[in-house]
C-alpha cells in the first residue's frame, strides 16, 4: 500500500496547488485561471473559562490559516464536541462567540456538526478565496527579507498560569484580547504589497513555525531575541515554570535545527518554544518594501515587530 501522502501528491491533481506535500498552513485548490479556494480546519479544548471568549478565540484561531495564505474567509462550518451535561446556555455562548468572530471576519457559518465527548472541543472548518497570484506560502522567503511578527508571544505560558489560577486579572484580559484579534489586517497589508511568504504562529511555537518557513524556503533565519515581543508578565510566568507540555515537546523536536547565542538564557529559549493559541503572522518582507509595510501598519493600527532577517544558508540562529 502506498503511503497516504504519496496518493495525494499535488502532481496527481493539477488543480491541487498546495496539499500534503509540500505542506503549508492550508490546502489550496485552483478554481480558474485567477482564483483559488483555500481550505483549513482547527479545533481545541478550552483555554479560558468564559464560554463566549472560548468560542471567539477558537474561531479566530481557525480563521488564522486562511489569513496566513493571503486569502479572505467566506464560509465556515462549526466543529464541536460537548459533554451531555454541559448546559445549553454555555453551549450557546460558545457557538455565539464563534459566530460573531466569523461575522467580524466577513464570513458566514452555514452549519456544522457536533458529537458528545467528555471534554468540550470547538473550532471551524473554513473556506477562503484568494487571487492565486497573491498566495502567501511558507516557501516564499528570500535572502534579505525582513521577518515581521504581528502579535506578541507568551500566550501558552500565560494560559497555563490561568489554568493554575496564578494569572492576574489584567494578564488574563490581555491574553484574551490578543487571542481574539483576527490576523485580517496584517494579511491584507501583506497582500497589498505583493509579499510572497507568511505563516501563523500557533501550537508549534514561534521557532517551530519559523523553522518550517526556513526549511520550505531553503534559507537561514537570524532572529534577534531582544526584538521579539512578549505579553506582559509572560517571562515572569515562565520563570515560575508555567510552561505547557507542548513547549517541551517543541524544544525536543525543533532544537536540533536551531542555534542559540550563548547569552540566551533558558527562560527566553523556552518562551520561543511556547505553543501559541491564535498567534500572529510571521511575514517575510523584502527590504525595499519594509518602509511601506511600516507606513500601512501604522495607519491601520496594526501592531508589528521586525524580529530578524533571512540570509543564505539553513536553520535558525537566535542572537
Amino acid at each position: 500500500m502506498q503511503p497516504l501522502k504519496n496518493i495525494f501528491f499535488a502532481q496527481n491533481y493539477p488543480d491541487l496547488l498546495i496539499g500534503i506535500d509540500p505542506p503549508d498552513d492550508a490546502a489550496v485548490w485552483r478554481l480558474n485561471d485567477t482564483q483559488s479556494l483555500v481550505f483549513t480546519t482547527d479545533f481545541f479544548t478550552p483555554v479560558v473559562d468564559e464560554a463566549y471568549d472560548y468560542g471567539a478565540i477558537a474561531a479566530a484561531n481557525s480563521l488564522s490559516d486562511i489569513y496566513a495564505m493571503g486569502a479572505k474567509p467566506i464560509l465556515a462550518l462549526n466543529i464541536a464536541a460537548f459533554p451531555p451535561q454541559l448546559s445549553h446556555e454555555l453551549l450557546s455562548e460558545i457557538i455565539r462567540g464563534g459566530g460573531e468572530k466569523t461575522l467580524e471576519a466577513g464570513a458566514v457559518i452555514a452549519g456544522g456538526h457536533t458529537i458528545q465527548d467528555k471534554e468540550p472541543k470547538y473550532g471551524l472548518a473554513v473556506i477562503g478565496l484568494v487571487e492565486t497570484k497573491a498566495l502567501l506560502t511558507k516557501s516564499g522567503v528570500m535572502p534579505g527579507d525582513s521577518l515581521i511578527l504581528t502579535k506578541p508571544l507568551g500566550i501558552g505560558v500565560t494560559t497555563t498560569a490561568i489554568k493554575r489560577e496564578k494569572a492576574t486579572k489584567e494578564d488574563i484580559t490581555e491574553a484574551k484580547r490578543w487571542m481574539k484579534t483576527l490576523n485580517k489586517t496584517a494579511s491584507e497589508i501583506a497582500v497589498s504589497l505583493n509579499l510572497k511568504a507568511a505563516t501563523d504562529i500557533t501550537g508549534f511555537s514561534f521557532l517551530g513555525h519559523a523553522n518550517e518557513m526556513s526549511q520550505s524556503s531553503h534559507i537561514k533565519m537570524i532572529i534577534e531575541s531582544r526584538n521579539v515581543p512578549f505579553i506582559t508578565n509572560a517571562r515572569n510566568y515562565g520563570l515560575q515554570g508555567f510552561f505547557a507540555g507542548g513547549a517541551f515537546d517543541n524544544r525536543m523536536y525543533f532544537r536540533r535545527f536551531i542555534e542559540f547565542s550563548p547569552v540566551i538564557d533558558e527562560a527566553t529559549e523556552m518562551l520561543l518554544f511556547d505553543p501559541q493559541t491564535s498567534g500572529g503572522l510571521l511575514i517575510a518582507c523584502p527590504e525595499e518594501k519594509l518602509g511601506e509595510f511600516k507606513q500601512k501598519a501604522n495607519a491601520l493600527n496594526q501592531p508589528f515587530w521586525v524580529v530578524g532577517k533571512a540570509v543564505d544558508g539553513e536553520g535558525i540562529y537566535v542572537v
